[in-house]
Formats: C-alpha cells, structure tokens, sequence
C-alpha cells in the first residue's frame, strides 16, 4: 500500500474548512456570517485549568437538532447527540460533566491525539540516521504522544459558519522536543457540523524539522446512549481484507494478515460481540479488539471504512476517511471504576473507538505507510462521521 499523508504546503495555514472530497467547496466561512436557519454555533465557559487557563465549550447545532459540543481542552468531544428511531435525542459518546473528570481520569475521551496516534515501540524512532527517544507512558512504550500529548493542551479555537455548516477550528504548536519529537509543529484540526447530518474533521499540520505525525478523534461511542451498558450487540462492518497482527505491548508484528476465517472478519455486519471472547491468540493479547484494520482503498480520496448499527436504537454511523487504516477498540480497558456523565459508571467494553489514522508504530516498520512530514510539505487528512437512523 502506498498511500501517503503528506502534500505540498500553501505559502500559509489559512483557516478554511474542507469539505467532503467530491462536493464543490462552498464559499470561504467567515466568523461574521449569518448561520443556516436553525445551524448554530456558541462558546461558554466549560472550567478554568489549575494554572488559571480558562476553557471554553463551543456547542455546534445543526438544521435537524443534532448537537457536538467541544472543549478547547485537548480538542475534547465532550458530548454528540443524535436521533433514535422515534426521533428522541440521546447522547453517543462516553465523557465527563466538569472539567475535572477529564484531569484527573479520562483515558482519551474525546480528544484530539497527537503527534501520533496509537503506540511507538519502546519510545524510539531513526528517522534520517538519527535516533529519537519519545516519552514512555504505556509500559516501555509510547502511546497517543506521550504524557502530555495533544488530548491535554488547551487549543486556540475559533467559530466559524456559513449557508452550509457550523464549525470550530482548533489551532495549536507543538515546540521542538515537544515529548521528544524533533520540528516545531503547527497543527490545526477543524469540527465541522454539516446539514447531511456528518461531523467533519479535518486535520493539518506543517513542521520544520522531519517528524512522524499521525492524527486522530478518540471518542468513545455507544449508539444506544451513553450509560446505557455494553456495545457487544451493536453490529460493526469494517471494510478491510486484512489487520495488522500485534505482539507484547500491542505493538504491530509488522505482518499484514488476511482476516479471513478469523474473528477480526468484519467485512459484513457482525455484533461486536459475537466473537469478541473466541479462543484466538490476538484477542488474548489485547483483552479482546484493540487492533488496526487495514482499509481497502484506491487513491488518496475519502473512502467508506466502517458502519456501526445498534439494533436497540435503530441509530447508525458511517465512517469515510482519507486514511489507510482504522484501529477498532472494543473498550477492554474500562472496568467500572470511571463514572462519567449523569454519574454513569462506564464498565466493561461500555463503548468502543474507531480511530482512523496511519498503523502503529509506522516510524520501526518501513513497510507500512510512512508518518514521515518534511519541512515545505502539509500534512492532511480528513475523517467523516455520518449518522442516520434505520427504521
């Protein structure tokens, strides 16, 4: 596969929001147009950091009611809300009410990851003929951009809307050695809320050193409502012939294996639960799904990866991304002892996370996609989350 993330940067990172590849990109958004009729987007104050930061929350609302709030806190989703079949609002994201929650004991809800999503073996990379060394959080290694990666920085944000869409831009730079990467990173994501009821999210990023750079959106779903128990009976499709096979610390083999006759077989709607407890070695490894699937794909456009349905609800989300892989996570990690919003206690496997992005310690195995940004090169990539209702 030879799918690249890097393109030729603009003389500038000029704030824009990107639609969907193969729609005409409406005029520029500016902070002073009128909205669509019933699209809304307004900022207010979510909690004030430890050293005095304050935080902000920009709510996004679209034509049909749909709502994504957002917290300049590490970029965070703190809340999505969708219609059930019967039209009723539920909340499908797993999170905190306060500020507080998201200190002291978030694993990711929500959060922008960077400057690389998923895990570097043993915090290292050579890159050049030079060896890095990158902070060390999960065990001996890397995971999601260390200890203080781009889920806890507060972002600049900035409203944006227009006839079509509601959005908020969120900007930040991450210095040179920032958790031992190399380069000054200047990186801007974009939520935009459309009227086809999608959630876009665009990500770019320019550097001046070569680094490996990997982006993307860790929100916890549950199609049926947030506390509302387990994901086992929702129905996953995953458009991919092959996953990347991992060994101690989750970390990749480096072997791209079919998924034929496995249970990592998603290519037509299969319960999330339904094999999630087989004896298979991988599952064992990671205490059920915590593994990158590699999307079937041509071109550098956006493509189909994954639809979610929960029968209960009759709520469905769609996945398009401009990405070569997609890790499902099956959320093997909770255990009941985060109580999350509306003081739902989160337990085992309560929800679960498509991330879409590049593979797993991409930086030590040259045969996967490189995560390789060079000075006078943009980095970019765009995800879609669409949801809908099946009657």
């Amino acid at each position: 596969m030879t799918h690249h993330i890097v393109r030729l940067a603009p003389a500038a990172l000029a704030l824009v929001v990107s639609f969907a590849c193969g729609s005409s990109a409406p005029p520029a958004a500016t902070a002073g147009a009128p909205p669509a009729k019933g699209a809304t987007v307004t900022r207010a104050s979510f909690g004030t950091m430890p050293d005095g930061t304050p935080v902000d929350v920009y709510t996004l609302t679209n034509v049909h009611g749909l709502e994504v709030r957002a917290i300049t806190y590490g970029g965070i989703i703190v809340s999505l809300k969708t219609p059930d079949r019967n039209g009723r609002l539920g909340d499908i994201v797993l999170g905190f009410d306060s500020l507080d929650g998201y200190l002291k004991s978030s694993p990711y809800f929500g959060a922008i990851i960077g400057r690389y999503g998923n895990r570097i073996a043993r915090g290292r990379f050579t890159l050049d003929g030079k060896t890095y060394t990158l902070a060390t959080n999960d065990g001996a290694n890397h995971l999601h951009g260390g200890v203080k990666g781009f889920d806890k920085v507060v972002w600049h944000a900035e409203p944006v809307q227009n006839d079509k869409s509601v959005a908020v831009i969120f900007t930040h730079t991450s210095p040179d050695g920032d958790e031992g990467y190399p380069g000054t990173l200047h990186v801007r994501v974009t939520y935009t809320l459309t009227d086809n009821d999608s959630l876009e999210v665009d990500y770019y990023a320019t550097t001046d050193k070569a680094t490996p750079v990997n982006l993307t959106q860790h929100s916890y779903f549950n199609l049926a409502g947030d506390g509302s128990g387990d994901v086992l009976g929702e129905r996953l499709t995953i458009d991919a012939d092959h996953y990347t096979p991992v060994g101690a610390g989750l970390i990749p083999t480096g072997e791209i294996a079919p998924v034929e006759s496995t249970p990592f077989d998603f290519r037509t709607p299969t319960a999330i639960g339904a094999r999630i407890d087989a004896d298979n070695a991988q599952l064992k490894l990671a205490g059920g799904y915590d593994h990158n699937f590699v999307l079937e794909r041509e071109g550098d456009g956006l493509a189909h990866a994954a639809r979610v349905v929960d029968p209960a609800s009759g709520r469905t989300l769609d996945i398009e991304t401009t990405e070569p892989g997609i890790q499902f996570y099956s959320g093997n990690f909770l255990d009941g002892t985060i109580t999350g919003k509306d003081g739902h206690v989160y337990g085992h496997r309560n929800g679960f996370c498509l991330e879409t992005q590049h593979y797993p310690d991409s930086p030590n195995h040259p045969t996967f996609p490189s995560t390789i940004l060079r000075p006078g090169r943009e980095y970019h990539s765009t995800t879609v989350f669409t949801f809908g209702v099946q009657k």
